[in-house]
């Protein structure tokens, strides 16, 4: 069958700077992977690479990936619900395919907001098939969607204001709009990073919008009293969830032991892996060089993508029916 290029239509307050915070002074888990990726992100050899095509790009590799890339992609603007005069941005890719009706993938930003990374692992969902979404959930804060990239440092003070009912309703606005469109399936799943991988659980608790299939959450926890999970919250939970992280990344390692036990206990579909040597966003940083070097690190960040990724297409390939 002639493949054919799927179009679109038109062209937490303190949780959220505790999500994804270990003790390592006098940088925090999200500067730390953030200055493995972005330091190098605009050099000319980091530039010049694309990575592993079979896995999505790296912070320095990202850019180099989605310039080369050949899928259809397009910023589009969205209402936050029906009938709102505020819009949210959002970044689109579409699969070149032959199937009839594509399934969606919303992609969930991490603390510093949406950034080329982020842009790139959309544009990897898009080129294992699926129709993939990433909003940006500052959108409404920051004065107005915008396609231009946040510096870190200000979209970290931002996002400290976006609720999470605030974020679950961009995230379900963005499915909405994904789905509109002639060639998608009337069915989406959430993969979120950092604070993003928050976001997913929640979005999960929360329900999200008809046709909601699951969620990934790489190196992100429910909430939490302590190392507890809150079961009331996870209680909630109808659609299957998996967590994903680094046993470098000590306050979710402590926490996924009590997540672990009690979705099993809930009875919830329910996986979790935690990668040995793996730091806090680990998809992020690969192999990116780090300052000073850490090899052994890199080794097990690019060990952990290896099998993480994979474990999230199979994820998604089993609740979304592709």
């Amino acid at each position: 069958m002639i493949s054919r290029r799927v179009l679109g239509g038109a062209c937490a307050a303190a949780a959220f700077l505790t999500a994804c915070h270990r003790p390592q002074p006098p940088m925090d888990e999200h500067m730390a992977h953030m200055a493995a990726g972005d330091l190098g992100a605009t050099t000319v050899s980091a530039s010049m690479s694309q990575g592993d095509m079979s896995l999505p790009p790296s912070a320095n590799t990202a850019p180099a990936r989605l310039k080369a890339s050949n899928r259809h992609s397009e910023w589009v603007k969205i209402p936050w619900e029906a009938g709102s005069k505020d819009s949210l941005m959002a970044f689109i890719v579409y699969p070149t395919t032959s199937n009839a009706k594509t399934p969606v993938v919303v992609v969930i930003h991490e603390i510093f907001g949406l950034q080329t990374w982020i842009r790139g692992v959309a544009d990897q969902l898009a080129s294992q098939g699926y129709i993939a979404i990433a909003p940006d959930l500052l959108s409404r804060l920051r004065g107005g969607p915008s396609a231009d990239e946040l510096p870190s440092d200000s979209a970290r003070k931002l996002i400290n204001n976006v609720s999470q009912d605030e974020r679950n309703k961009g995230i379900s606005a963005a499915a909405r709009y994904a789905m509109s469109q002639p060639s998608a399936d009337q069915k989406y799943a959430v993969i979120g990073f950092c604070a993003g991988g928050t976001t997913a659980w929640y979005h999960a608790i929360n329900g999200g919008a008809t046709g909601f299939a699951g969620a990934v959450a790489y190196y992100g926890l429910p909430p939490m009293n302590g190392t507890a999970p809150v079961t009331d919250s996870l209680k909630k939970i109808t659609k299957p969830v998996m967590l994903l992280s680094g046993s470098n990344d000590g306050r979710i390692s402590a926490g996924m032991p009590g997540v672990d036990s009690a979705m099993v206990a809930l009875r919830k579909q329910y996986s979790g892996k935690n990668y040995e040597g793996a730091e806090h966003g680990f998809l992020r940083v690969q192999g990116d060089p780090k300052t000073p070097p850490n090899e052994a690190m890199n080794a097990a960040n690019v060990a952990a993508t290896k099998d993480a990724w994979p474990r999230t297409l199979a994820f998604l390939k089993a609740n979304l029916g592709k």
